[in-house]
């Protein structure tokens, strides 16, 4: 009996050390946001807002991006605190040449980029017959070449420093297909191809690519969304179910969930638990 017992000791001990070795490894290789420099496209409301105002409470320096103006100042005077620093830049993510202004705008004034999170969305709700090629070609200049854009113009500096973070804001609509959302889910499977691509070529370099996958979010989109077919059942549909508590996550959570992927390096994360489920059988 004492033998057993002087087994259990020694294995409880020898778990305990292996526990607070990989506590303190994880630890010492948590990424420092302190100071860094976070570009976050589509910043100025929903998710990305979120991801700013937690960032700023971890001393990072946060440049959010948006097409309109209003709302980037309207989230600049939220942001704005002692010790905060913001900056916001207008700018449509989709044209290559505003993209590559941008990031010379923030290099000249604070310096190169650290974390890019691409962020920016849209959301087009209806039937497969009442989408036009328009609104595919919109959902990929959103969601597949906006993030190749910014990706592109961030990477020789990060490259140069042998240092980086990528974060793709993809969707579960990136694996499985969700109806009535076909522009959408079509464009964040293209976004998680080249997310995941990117995260095996760029490790060499030390930039480590992450490729975030939420499903539901309480973000208030249901306003910004572009309805097609018959736009009361669909606008129904859409903000019932995005209102739910047991099938959405609130954007706060998100947020904080995104940037621990950000300190820890982590490949792929699936926020929400409906999310999740799904991604089982994956």
């Amino acid at each position: 009996m004492k033998r057993r017992d002087s087994y259990l000791t020694i294995g409880a001990v020898g778990l305990g050390a292996v526990l607070a070795y990989s506590y303190l490894t994880k630890k010492k290789n948590i990424y420092d946001l302190t100071g860094k420099i976070v570009l976050i496209t589509g910043g100025s409301r929903g998710l990305g807002l979120n991801i700013s105002r937690q960032l700023l409470r971890m001393g990072a320096r946060v440049v959010i991006c948006a097409r309109d103006i209003n709302e980037l100042e309207g989230a600049v005077l939220e942001l704005s605190g002692p010790g905060n620093k913001v900056m916001a830049i207008q700018c449509d993510t989709t044209d290559k040449l505003q993209v590559d202004k941008m990031i010379t705008m923030i290099r000249d004034r604070w310096g190169s980029v650290d974390v890019l999170i691409n962020n920016a969305g849209i959301i087009q709700v209806g039937p497969f017959e009442n989408m036009t090629t328009a609104d595919f070609e919109n959902a990929m200049k959103t969601h597949f070449w906006a993030p190749l854009y910014t990706t592109i113009a961030v990477l020789e500096d990060m490259k140069n420093k042998n240092n980086g973070r990528i974060v793709n804001i993809s969707s579960i609509g990136g694996k499985v297909a969700i109806p009535h959302l076909l522009p959408y889910t079509a464009s964040k499977f293209a976004l998680n191809g080249l997310s995941q691509g990117l995260r095996s070529e760029l490790k060499k370099h030390n930039i480590i690519v992450t490729t975030i996958s939420p499903g539901l979010m309480r973000t208030g989109s249901i306003h910004n969304i572009t309805l097609k077919g018959q736009h009361k059942k669909e606008y129904a549909g859409f903000s019932i179910l995005s209102a739910m508590p047991l099938l959405t996550v609130s954007a706060s959570h998100a947020a904080a969930r995104i940037i621990k992927a950000v300190q820890f390096g982590e490949a792929s994360v699936t926020i929400s638990l409906p999310a999740k489920s799904i991604g089982l059988f994956l």
